[in-house]
């Protein structure tokens, strides 16, 4: 059944219409300087779409709001929400197929990047069977898939481009069709761009963006001058859902309206007499924050004197020095209760604070006292334990090259690439995606070998499958190789095994 969404009219008159289904296998990319017209196409597509397809819009600015309230769609304040529950809240909208609206409105900039891709990674990452056809707006693009990084962290600029790829690189076979929409080609990365088929490209002015949108629209040089003199709502529609050769076209009216409408001139209110005392009045006292008390003269010398008391009170306690025996006595000791630790059936999958309360806890009862290691140095042990390795590693000259390319790694990923490093020196075959999911501290499969990409992707191990489909990782420069492993092979053998350091 073809469904043919009503868009406005040519500039001939005719009605502009959009294919719906041959929108959800390829794609659409909007361009358009602020104030072209790009929310009221994107609200004018998702009113005409709402009745046939499941929808959620990426809302960084709160303009959707009123949509959301007149199509009934799950308004979700991203502000109220943690990572984890927005992951959660994407996996359910799929399932249960409920259109929604994410309005980040309120949040900076890198929290806007991390909410909006752990939502999306939530539509992504869910089971074939619920796998329905849905349409993904994300507005402002450029925010979300930068070309350039900005003042935002790596890791979150990562996890956002790396959402946004997914959704329109991999999305149409999970049914996600992502329609983006930007200011500016020239900040939006280019191999998210690279995968809309349907172009909408409203007015701009910057020679880089007209030659880009020439482009992308098969015109010539020349003419895209033709930008410059496009007026608000109208569009150049390019793509086989809209047309096979360039087309003119204005949007038609919608039924809602932006919260944030565009300004309008209004008169100035009559001179105020008082404005001077109105304006410069004294601030109101700041009711949040406490009122700074000036430190007494003498607090220095009362510091020192309680300092000097406690000392008389309580003598230093040195801790005895050890020798390398009870050192290695110690770190033995350590060692074991570590691997009782992570012997526990779901130790793979429980968070590091838990972990280390279980772990001081058993410390305590061996009598470690003030050995116990500090959760920095717990994590920096876990990190090891998962990848099987106990902590004589830093005693090992062999292992220092496999330290040093471990740190350039997040520390969630460290365990895995230092597991598979392990494999390599020991000439053991290459661990299955069940076994590096579980060093992960992940059930997904899908993740770990997405994962594995990754550290591919970042020049430390190179991947191979020989002729029987089984999977080989060399270390690059240190030329150390697994054995060939098959990726679906469950767990590692004892031997091998995440839980057992040695």
């Amino acid at each position: 059944m073809t469904v043919a969404i009503e868009m406005g009219h040519t500039t001939a008159g005719a009605p502009a219409t959009l294919d719906l289904e041959e929108l959800l296998a390829t794609r659409l990319l909007v361009q358009g300087n602020s104030g072209s017209g790009k929310s009221h196409l994107l609200r004018r597509l998702l009113e005409q779409s709402a009745p046939w397809v499941q929808q959620t819009i990426v809302d960084p600015e709160g303009d959707f709001v009123a949509l959301a309230e007149h199509l009934g769609h799950l308004l979700i304040n991203a502000e109220d929400h943690a990572e984890r529950g927005l992951q959660v809240a994407g996996e359910r909208a799929r399932i249960h197929r409920v259109s929604t609206v994410l309005n980040l409105e309120g949040l900076d900039a890198e929290n806007q990047m991390r909410r909006a891709a752990a939502f999306l990674n939530g539509l992504f990452e869910i089971a074939r069977d619920h796998w329905y056809p849905m349409l993904v707006v994300v507005d402002e693009a450029q925010l979300f898939a930068p070309a350039i990084a900005g003042e935002v962290s790596d890791e979150a600029r990562k996890l956002s481009l790396g959402a946004m790829t997914n959704l329109m690189c991999r999305g149409r076979k999970r049914g996600l069709a992502g329609i983006i929409a930007t200011q500016r080609l020239a900040k939006l990365a280019k191999n998210v761009a690279a995968e809309a088929s349907n172009f909408l490209m409203g007015r701009t002015f910057l020679d880089i963006d007209m030659a880009r949108a020439a482009d992308l629209l098969g015109m010539e040089r020349r003419q895209a001058e033709a930008f410059r003199d496009l007026e608000r709502g109208q569009f150049i529609a390019l793509g086989p859902a809209l047309s096979r050769r360039p087309l003119g076209l204005r949007i038609g009216p919608t039924d809602t309206t932006p919260r944030n409408a565009t300004p309008r001139l209004m008169p100035l209110p009559e001179a105020t007499a008082d404005a001077h005392a109105i304006i410069l009045a004294a601030p109101p006292p700041d009711t949040n924050r406490p009122q700074r008390r000036s430190p007494p003269p003498d607090l220095l010398d009362q510091l020192m004197a309680a300092k000097s008391a406690a000392l008389e009170i309580r003598p230093e306690t040195v801790e005895p020095t050890l020798s390398a025996e009870e050192l290695a006595e110690r770190r033995e000791r350590v060692d074991r209760i570590l691997r009782a630790v992570m012997a526990e059936p779901d130790a793979g999958f429980r968070s590091h604070g838990v972990l280390y309360q279980e772990f001081v806890v058993r410390c305590r009862i061996e009598g470690l006292g003030s050995a116990v290691p500090d959760l920095a140095d717990f994590r920096r042990m876990l990190t090891r334990a998962r990848a099987g390795l106990g902590s004589d590693i830093a005693d090992d000259d062999g292992w220092q090259d496999v330290s040093v390319r471990a740190s350039l790694l997040p520390e969630d990923t460290q365990g895995v690439f230092m597991m598979i490093a392990r494999a390599a020196k020991e000439g053991w075959p290459c661990p299955g995606d069940a076994a590096i999911a579980r060093a992960y501290g992940s059930h997904s499969l899908r993740r770990a070998r997405r994962l594995l990409s990754y550290i591919e992707e970042q020049g430390l191990i190179v991947c191979q499958l020989d002729g029987a489909g089984r999977r080989i990782v060399t270390l690059v420069e240190l030329a150390w190789a697994t054995a060939p492993g098959d990726p679906n092979a469950g767990e590692l053998p004892a031997e091998q095994g995440c839980g057992s350091p040695t």
